[in-house]
């Protein structure tokens, strides 16, 4: 288990579109599938990681508290499913269907959407603004697998209720750690070192 922290994407940066399917129902996600909403959270996890195990139910909890007022969501994963099947698009469907997520879980096959939004570990969180311009990149909470801090999801709720008030968000953010994206060979971006 690598431990990785987020590369800290520029505050301000315009969202990357992508197009994904849903690994649940098989639809096209894009970034104009939250057009209407005041905020979009996009959230890089995965289904082998202890790092996301550790949080995993904050992230359902998320979903039901934010998505009525207004939050767009969509988990993405882009492990190599050759090296990782763990994380195949079955296995993040029976994830998403066990844990009862309602947003989409999309799979990123070609790594591209993630490398776009400069993801390096999971759980990598990213938050924006009805522009979807960058307000929020970082960790969930100062909780990580065996430090016996709870699971609060303080740092990133309190971006999101900011957010959605179009409020400024505190720009002193911590990165995420996790663990590394598991890059197919030759695919791993200049960023990540």
């Amino acid at each position: 288990m690598v431990r990785t922290p987020s590369t800290m994407l520029p505050l301000g940066t315009k969202a990357p579109d992508f197009q994904l399917p849903d690994v649940v129902s098989g639809k096209y996600i894009s970034l104009d599938t939250f057009t209407n909403g005041k905020a979009f959270l996009m959230m890089v996890i995965c289904q082998h990681c202890p790092f996301v195990k550790h949080i995993q139910n904050e992230l359902v909890q998320l979903g039901r508290d934010y998505i009525r007022q207004g939050l767009g969501i969509v988990a993405i994963s882009a492990n190599d499913v050759f090296n990782y099947p763990d994380d195949s698009p079955e296995n993040l469907k029976t994830m998403a269907q066990q844990l009862g997520l309602n947003f989409p879980f999309c799979y990123d096959e070609s790594q591209e959407t993630v490398k776009a939004y400069t993801a390096a570990c999971t759980p990598d969180f990213f938050l924006f603004d009805s522009d979807f311009r960058l307000t929020y990149r970082g960790q969930l909470d100062d909780s990580r697998p065996g430090n016996n801090i709870p699971v609060t999801g303080k740092d990133l709720r309190t971006a999101i209720e900011a957010t959605l008030e179009r409020k400024t968000v505190n720009s002193n953010q911590k990165p995420s750690l996790g663990c590394s994206i598991k890059w197919k060979p030759g695919n791993e971006p200049s960023y990540y070192s």
